[in-house]
Formats: C-alpha cells, structure tokens, sequence
C-alpha cells in the first residue's frame, strides 16, 4: 500500500500491493493499436477485447506498473475496451482522462499499509477519516465513483470489537460520502496465503465476506458498501455466486484474479468466471469489474484473455 499520498504508484519493476489506495464508454475498439507487452516488433492485430460490454471493465494499475508505462496502460485499456485504470496515484488521473478514461475506485492518501491499520482501531480513526475525506473530494471532483477502505489487523481486538469499530468509525465519515456522491467500499482479504504480500494477508481482520457485509450493513449508509474480491472471497468462503446474490445492492465494486496464485484467469486457476459474471448481472449489477491479478506471461495476452473472459 501507498506510503504517502506522492507514492500511490507502484515503482516500476516492484509488484507492491502496497500502492493502492466516466470519461468515454467503450466504442469500436481500434485495430490499429500494436497488440504488443512493449518488446519487439509492433505489428497490427486483429481487435481484442469488450464485444457485449454488459461488464464495466477497469484495469488495476499495482498489477501492470513493472510491465507499462501509465500511458501505455492506458492505451491497452483503450485497445481492450476497458473504461477505467483503477487504484492509480490521483496525479494520473489528467492522464486517464486524455484517454477517455475514468478511475473506478481511488486509494487512500496515508502513510504505511491501510490494509493493516484500518477502521477495527479507534486510535486511527482520524487519520482514516481525514485520508478517506481527502480521497472523497478527489474523486468527487474527477468522477471516481468509489474510495476503497480496510477493516485492519486483528491487533487486540476480538471479531465483535472489530466489527463495532468499523461501525463506529465507517459512520463518522458515512454522511460525507453521501453529500460527495461517493461510495466507500470495505474490502474482504484472505488471510490464508501466507506465500506473498501480493497474494493473501495473514492477521486481517475482515477474512470473511459474511463479517465484511455485517459492518456494511451495520452502517446503514447506501455510500458504504462491499468490494467484493472474488479471488479473496473464493479462497475464504467459496460459493461465490450464491454469496454474490446474498449481498446483491451491498456490493460496490468487484475484483478478479486467478485462484490459486492471483494469476491469470485461465485453465491453470479454479474460478469459472462466466457465470459468476453472470450473476452479477442477475443482481443487476452496475458498478465496475476490476482486473487485478498478478501476470506470469504476456501481460497483454493475459488481460486480453481476461477482459474477453468477463465480457458476457
């Protein structure tokens, strides 16, 4: 996660989860944008990407920062007919706009890993509120739909302690997000894959999408919702699809990856995401699909397959 609010960005050549935290829809994706990772010759192709378009597709920049340029993420979003470039430093966003593209959901400016100090800590809370407010008016102004949000690690407090300080504290800045028009979306991590940082979180607090959707509930706010991590939730709870219609309008925004090892949805991974994409359509899902798993080959080749994937 970011450091500080100049530090959103991955470094390129570091895959860091550490950074995290509507322009144009899609049209005729153009064929004359090189189908290429950035090695070798370009050459034409034949399109790619969104042909349906009943999925909201966005890139999740953390992924793609050690392979692209922002520029050159942006112009495989465009190629690919993805409409946002998501969790990206907020002084991208000029950039992603010349691209006619939005940003589906912001990080939050503060220092360290939101991800382990986060709303089930009382002492925190008015740093969370500020950076949270911070990311609110940004994305107010921008037109970023969403601004992500952690419970913590479990530190010294029980699963109801947690729980009733996320409520506390998610109701502190709840009434803002309202009048901004932005949704706050908590985020369910597994905390099973102990093998990398990028890949599971061992000692969080909100493991469960049972307990993430308690708190949501608990706060009442139609600006507080889920980000429901299919990757995460998979790995946790499984049944996803029946998950997904029992959280149905709590549901914010939505993350992909292959499971096991948050690579590429492919045969190697155990998701079957066609249905679960239709699902979200059965729920009448409208918010944004996030493509965040972590690339083992070509990385134009892997979201290429991915986007194609999702689009039902």
């Amino acid at each position: 996660m970011q450091e500080n609010k100049n530090s959103l960005s991955p470094t390129p050549g570091r895959l860091n989860r550490r950074s995290l935290f509507k322009g144009l829809t899609a049209g005729a994706v153009a064929s004359t944008i090189p189908f290429s990772s950035g090695c070798g010759a370009e050459q034409e192709s034949p399109a790619r990407g969104v042909k349906n378009g009943r999925i909201n597709q966005s890139v999740v920049s953390w992924c793609f920062a050690s392979h692209w340029s922002v520029e050159e993420t942006c112009e495989q979003a465009k190629r690919l007919g993805c409409t946002s470039i998501e969790l990206i430093d907020s002084k991208s966003w000029p950039t992603l706009k010349e691209y006619g593209l939005t940003c589906a959901i912001s990080g939050i400016p503060v220092e360290g890993k939101p991800f382990i100090k986060g709303y089930n800590n009382p002492a925190y809370h008015p740093m969370l509120i500020e950076a949270t407010k911070t990311a609110i008016d940004e994305s107010a102004d921008f037109g970023c739909p969403n601004v992500i949000a952690f419970t913590g690690y479990e530190e010294n407090f029980s699963l109801e302690e947690g729980a009733k300080n996320c409520v506390e504290g998610f109701k502190k800045v709840a009434g803002y997000a309202e009048e901004k028009g932005v949704t706050i979306c908590l985020e369910m991590l597994n905390t099973r894959d102990g093998s990398d940082p990028n890949k599971g979180h061992p000692g969080y607090q909100g493991d469960h999408i049972d307990y993430c959707l308690d708190i949501v509930k608990q706060v009442g706010s139609p600006r507080v919702k889920l980000l429901f991590d299919i990757y995460h939730v998979q790995i946790m709870d499984g049944d996803v699809i029946r998950r997904i219609g029992e959280c149905g309008d709590f549901i914010g925004h939505i993350h992909t990856a292959g499971n096991p090892g948050r690579g590429e949805l492919d045969n190697n991974q155990e998701i079957n995401y066609p249905p679960i994409m239709q699902a979200l359509l059965d729920i009448k899902y409208q918010g944004f699909v996030g493509q965040e798993f972590i690339p083992t080959r070509d990385p134009a080749e892997g979201l290429a397959q991915a986007v194609e994937l999702c689009d039902i």
